[in-house]
């Protein structure tokens, strides 16, 4: 048994974030150490449920309450990749970048820990962990974001670049999202001096400033680069579903909806579990399955009401139902491109067909798309066209294929360390603290 170790997770209401950071908390739990979650109010359930201890946000922005209409950062209301990109840094970054170092140096200093482990998408609480010395692991539970020599820049969902013209392209959007990012540059050097740290020349340093970077996903399916920094370290998806996604039986195995003599491939459609206006590509996407000879279940999340989205006599539409279950039975995966939607389609070896609405998900369809697994279309595609796409995906054997390949590859962790071994490691390699037996 390990010797129990104290860890904080830092982390916040971003949707698909969560349930592979709460995996790694639970696994963490599970060798014998006690994690607590410092997170939006709304997190409180999911953490409990998860055997986490809770915090609050009380100044960093948060959600208050469930519902849209309370949504810190509505990416949904922006216009391209660019604008969502310097509307985070201005203003859910760097301008409020003091108070997310308040809460978490409170958070500390009442309740000290051996390690941090903190969500990619707030850098700026490494800085509490800096100024008390407390080691630190970010955990980044989607696809590498940073923009890197040799991967194809985040945002527009470019495919590897295999010409000069395409490394020129690569280039140019690099420089741009770079210029957005280091406007963050002085809030952040202001918050590090009022601590009495050093300033930064550089915003990377800030994001990439915690002792690890633990990607979640497979090195297989993602874009990588031997420009990377060494301490990058990829841990593989976190696979289960979110305490939020029950059963239709009342929590056991999940039952299709259709008679058991009904033969027809099932399609699952997953679009995002927060609001991102997906009620029209969701009707679309109805459209498109109630006239082909197959079975749908689409599941809209806890953000959308199922009279939302009318069904038909061949489509279920439901709140939620447990997507690995699902996808025991499924042929075909329609969705948003969700970094943790897509990993367990594929981890299924369940091909896709790709709608990305923003965030990382056109990054993510493009890895997709890439690998062979899927095809991918605009969110504002005709239900002609997703029907069409579904007929593609289902009628040729090479997407199954490339996908089954993926499976493997999952499976058997190629090219994964393990997430709770590096962080058991973390929090020993702190002055005095105790060494972590193997378990």
């Amino acid at each position: 048994m390990s010797h129990g170790k104290q860890f904080l997770l830092v982390s916040w209401d971003g949707g698909g974030n969560l349930a592979p950071e709460l995996a790694v908390a639970r696994r963490l739990i599970a060798r014998g150490h006690g994690v607590r979650l410092l997170g939006d109010p709304t997190l409180e359930a999911e953490a409990l449920a998860s055997g986490c201890a809770f915090s609050a946000w009380t100044t960093a922005p948060h959600k208050k309450a469930p519902g849209r209409e309370h949504d810190v950062f509505k990416d949904y209301e922006m216009s391209g990749p660019l604008q969502l990109i310097d509307t985070y840094m201005r203003e859910f970054l760097a301008a409020p970048a003091p108070r997310w170092v308040e809460d978490t140096l409170r958070e500390l200093e009442a309740r000290p820990v051996d390690a941090m482990l903190v969500d990619f998408a707030l850098p700026a609480t490494l800085i509490a962990a800096e100024k008390l010395a407390i080691p630190s692991a970010t955990l980044m539970p989607n696809i590498w974001i940073i923009p890197t020599r040799g991967i194809p820049p985040l945002g527009p969902g470019f495919l590897p670049a295999k010409s000069f013209v395409g490394r020129a392209r690569d280039a140019i959007m690099r420089a741009m999202i770079e210029h957005v990012f280091q406007r963050a540059l002085p809030s952040l050097n202001a918050t590090r001096q009022a601590h009495g740290l050093r300033p930064l020349s550089d915003v990377y340093e800030q994001l990439l400033g915690a002792d690890q970077v633990l990607v979640q996903t497979s090195p297989v399916f993602d874009f990588t680069s031997p420009h990377q920094p060494s301490k990058v370290r990829y841990v593989g998806p976190e696979l289960e579903d979110p305490a939020w996604s029950k059963a239709g039986d009342g929590g056991g195995r999940w039952q299709p909806p259709f008679p058991a003599s009904d033969q027809r491939p099932l399609v699952l459609v997953g679009l995002s579990s927060t609001f991102q206006d997906q009620v029209g590509t969701l009707r679309r996407i109805a459209g498109a399955l109630a006239r082909l000879p197959v079975r749908a279940l689409i599941t809209l999340g806890p953000s959308l009401d199922p009279l939302e989205v009318p069904g038909a006599d061949n489509v279920v539409v439901v709140r939620s139902a447990p997507h690995a279950q699902v996808l025991e039975h499924a042929a075909l995966l329609i969705t948003h491109c969700g970094h943790g939607t897509t990993l367990k389609g594929l981890a299924a070896g369940v091909p896709l067909v790709c709608l990305p609405m923003g965030r990382d998900q056109n990054d993510t369809a493009a890895r997709v798309v890439a690998s062979g697994a899927g095809v991918r279309l605009k969110p504002s595609a005709s239900a002609k066209r997703i029907a069409s796409a579904v007929q593609r995906v289902l009628g040729e054997p090479a997407f199954r294929a490339a996908a089954l390949r993926l499976q493997q590859a999952i499976a058997t962790r190629e090219g994964c360390g393990d997430a709770v071994e590096a962080l058991e490691g973390l929090a020993s390699a702190r002055p005095g603290a105790r060494p972590v037996a193997a378990a």
